[in-house]
């Protein structure tokens, strides 16, 4: 993905765990990647979709 700048989230521990990372500088879409694999290619969201999963996330009891 040309032009993205991947981040991991803050929660995201430093010893190489399960993570994923996400470009939310692309116009009109968010990638997710994950970290391990950087070259296994993306998902990709529309910015409503996107922003409708992390609240859900926020929210969830686990």
């Amino acid at each position: 993905m040309t032009g993205a700048h991947w981040r991991k989230s803050t929660r995201s521990s430093s010893n190489g765990g399960n993570c994923v990372e996400v470009a939310d500088n692309l116009p009109g879409v968010v990638a997710v990647r994950d970290s391990k694999d950087r070259a296994g290619g993306t998902l990709q969201f529309d910015r409503h979709t996107w922003r409708g999963f992390v609240d859900m996330v926020k929210t969830a009891v686990l």
